[in-house]
């Protein structure tokens, strides 16, 4: 350091110091993950790669490029011209920032809305990953627009670059998401104006450090932004599909995206050879998506009836320039989380080597993505999203243990994490308690195998090594496996510690003995796709402009006459008619009395027929009253919700007639599997109830099946009910159901429900305008919009 003091002066020996690391850690981090516990910067700069990664290195300005050079004693080739004068922006709080975004689109018309939840309610992704998430049915005209305009702040985890945590400047698991939006409203110029005004005049960015990317087909939005926002041609690139055109998928709505980048280094210039790739010069702070076409399956582009806008800014990027500070984590929305387990370490961060700065990083991050999941309801498993909560936490862990953290510690960082988010989630701090209680008994978990497992783990990799003879290491896949299965080591992690010795972990072998131990899984599950997004019914969906209306709320409805026929489907694709018997179709119905299977309910069953009433059970229809037609008679054997819940679709088998779209049909629900059912649902009302009464206000329900001839109700505990809880359980209900106690539905504003004290499902997304069902005394529940059928329990068989 005295070195690059001598040469540069001291302030830019600091900024040398800042930035080196940073550049140490992104370019030869392989080679430092060897060895965890690097030594100063003065070791590093020895090692074989340093020289040619700085010979080779943009990265660093005419001041901290020579400087560094001398310090790895090897000379640039690159000549910097002289930095320009150009202003810096306005530092902001990352709070700041969020408030200023949804403030300024509030004052454009723009309703501001609350993030969903991590758990989306989408079953083609796992988690949330983006804000336009909640919004999708809308996009896709599955669903009407509640507002033309909205602006929120969406919480979100990605965890498909993992290993680039720490690592990289600007790469996390968890982010927040700010973003604008228009529902066939506005357009592209409404958008990138009010893009540039919030992003000069509101944050501050100087209009000189802001260049702007623009699909190099999208002629309309180059000229907006040069002819009428005024930005020089020298600093709009057109770019290709890749990186500037936006598809849902291999069809559907699609368009052309402009993007807006920062300038950290405006000195280099605007020459044709500028590159916004470079990420050591420019960061991407805004994505303007316009969403205009729509694709069919052989590729063909038309344009959409109602065009919308959907856009993100990411938080933390953003507080990165306005904080000038050189990486996402060294903002106010993530540093006091590094500090404190910097803290906890007895480590000045400032000063640490580049191997430690990176482990704090992850920490820091990791516990931010494994707050807000607990929070929403995701608690450590093996399994699906739960598997992302564990693989994050045991990282956390690992990294602590690798520091030299041997106590507990994750629940100590995340209460900074939880006192930092109220601005994005205010319930996360309502649910404090049980976060820190969930991470700690994670962590005491995975510290009772952690010792066996890593010894056992060093002697797997020492074995591998001593048996490579002379090729590449490799851990046998069944070695991985057993580490997974009987310690709860991540396949990543163990992957990540056999890297830092040279070893390569056998992933077929391990995807194998997963196989091998499903197929030994003695319990199996079925599952039903529910989703049928395109195809048929989304080509169908398209051509009605109609929703299914449910009349099955009240017994009364439960035969239903004049119900037409406005769609068929067989095999997934539309037909106009069906003769052939015992031919599997789909019918959608303007009207139903069936329930759709929703919410852990199944859904009814029963019958269709073009004659006069069926009984519901196996009676066959009447006559058609003359007709010289046969009579229609289907079975229904399913019901599910489609195009995003506006269709109900009844899954049924002819049994006679010539079923035709158009046709008027009767629709019989079995009421006698109704009953058993409304039974079980009401049931899950008083377990509920009575599981708070006996474990405590915080236990809620997590999922639940209820059919004719049982239920299962999921509740988030993290160890067995002991004999007397559950003795206390069952007098509960048991008591409650021989009061004959009666249930009470009702329809209110959300805000109304939630007033009068109705219990919501953890995670569930509910309607503005909700069903209420409450029992007196016991239990008061929001339905989420789907109809709760219930009634005065007649019986319930104790708990087992």
């Amino acid at each position: 350091m005295k070195q690059l003091a001598d040469q540069a002066g001291p302030n830019t020996a600091k900024m040398v110091a800042r930035q080196l690391s940073t550049y140490l850690v992104r370019s030869i981090y392989p080679a430092m993950h060897s060895a965890q516990r690097a030594g100063p910067t003065q070791q590093l700069a020895a090692h074989p790669g340093f020289a040619r990664c700085i010979g080779r290195s943009r990265r660093y300005s005419q001041n901290v490029a020579p400087a560094a050079a001398a310090l790895a004693g090897v000379t640039t080739t690159e000549q910097v011209s002289p930095a320009t004068s150009v202003p810096a922006a306005p530092k902001l709080s990352g709070a700041e920032v969020r408030e200023r975004f949804l403030s300024f689109f509030e004052s454009k018309g723009h309703t501001r809305l609350p993030s969903s939840s991590l758990v989306p309610d989408d079953p083609t992704v796992l988690l949330t990953i983006a804000g336009m998430l909640q919004f999708k049915p809308v996009f896709l005209g599955q669903a009407p627009r509640k507002v033309p305009r909205a602006t929120t702040t969406q919480k979100c985890v990605r965890t498909n670059d993992i290993e680039n945590v720490g690592v990289t400047a600007r790469h996390h698991t968890f982010f927040e998401m700010l973003g604008n939006f228009s529902f066939g409203d506005y357009f592209k110029q409404e958008a990138i104006c009010w893009a540039w005004e919030l992003s000069t005049r509101v944050f501050g960015l100087p209009a000189e450090r802001v260049w702007v990317s623009v699909y190099e087909d999208d002629a309309e939005s180059l000229a907006i932004w040069r002819d009428v926002v005024g930005v020089p041609a020298k600093r709009i690139k057109t770019m290709g599909a890749e990186d500037n055109f936006w598809a849902s998928g291999p069809t559907g709505p699609c368009g052309p995206c402009s993007e807006l980048y920062y300038d950290f280094h405006p000195e280099h210039g605007t020459g044709p050879n500028v590159s916004l790739e470079d990420d050591s010069r420019f960061i991407e702070f805004y994505n303007l998506v316009f969403m205009e076409l729509n694709r069919d399956a052989a590729g063909n582009l038309t344009p959409l009836a109602a065009k919308n806008i959907d856009t993100g800014m990411g938080l933390e990027r953003m507080s990165q320039i306005l904080q000038a500070v050189p990486n996402n984590y060294e903002t106010d929305l993530i540093f006091p989380i590094v500090a404190k387990a910097a803290e906890l370490l007895g480590i000045d961060y400032a000063t640490a080597p580049p191997a430690q700065r990176t482990a704090l990083k992850v920490i820091g991050d990791h516990v931010r993505a494994v707050v807000y999941l607990i929070s929403d309801g995701v608690l450590p498993s093996n399994v699906g999203r739960g598997y992302v909560v564990r693989r994050l936490l045991r990282r956390v862990i690992m990294k602590g243990r690798l520091l030299g953290i041997n106590d507990p510690f994750t629940a100590q960082v995340a209460a900074v994490a939880i006192g930092l988010s109220d601005g994005c989630d205010s319930q996360v701090a309502a649910n404090a308690a049980r976060i820190t209680a969930e991470m700690a008994r994670e962590e005491a978990a995975f510290g009772a195998t952690l010792s066996k497992g890593q010894k056992l783990l060093d002697e797997m990799l020492a074995k591998a090594q001593n048996t490579a003879g002379g090729g590449t290491p490799v851990l046998a896949g069944a070695g991985a496996f057993l580490l997974y299965d009987s310690f709860g080591f991540p396949l990543e992690l163990t992957q990540e510690l056999a890297e830092a010795v040279g070893v390569t972990v056998d992933l077929e072998g391990f995807e194998a003995a997963m196989a091998a131990q499903r197929a030994r899984s003695s319990s199996s599950r079925e599952s039903i796709d529910m989703t049928t997004s395109g195809g048929g019914l989304g080509q169908l969906a398209q051509q009605l402009h109609l929703s299914t209306f449910f009349k099955g709320y009240d017994d009364g409805q439960l035969q239903l006459e004049g119900c037409q026929v406005v769609g068929l489907l067989v095999d997934g694709q539309p037909v106009d008619e069906v003769t052939k018997e015992g031919v599997k179709v789909d019918v959608v119905l303007d009207s139903t009395p069936f329930y759709a299977e929703s919410g852990g309910q199944v859904a009814d069953t029963g019958y269709l027929s073009s004659g006069s009433s069926t009984s519901g059970s196996s009676t066959t229809a009447a006559s058609s009253c003359g007709s010289s037609e046969p009579d229609v008679q289907l079975l229904v054997l399913d019901v599910h919700k489609g195009a995003g819940g506006k269709l109900f679709v009844h899954c049924a088998s002819l049994q006679r007639g010539r079923l035709r779209v158009g046709q008027q049909l009767t629709a019989s629900v079995d009421q006698s599997l109704r009953r058993r059912i409304r039974c079980h649902h009401t049931a899950t009302h008083l377990l509920q109830s009575a599981l708070k009464q006996v474990l405590g206000p915080d236990t809620c329900q997590q999922g639940s099946l209820v059919d004719a001839s049982r239920l299962r109700f999921d509740f988030n505990l993290n160890r067995p009910l002991t004999a007397d809880e559950i003795a206390a359980v069952e007098r509960l209900v048991n008591g409650w159901v021989a009061d004959a106690r009666p249930t009470i539905s009702s329809v209110m504003a959300l805000d109304e429900a939630r007033a009068a004290g109705a219990t919501a499902m953890f995670g569930e997304k509910y309607d503005d305008v909700v069903r209420v069902v409450s029992v007196p005394g016991v239990s008061m529940e929001l339905c989420g919009g789907k109809p709760c059928i219930c009634c005065v329990l007649v019986a319930v068989n104790p708990l087992l």
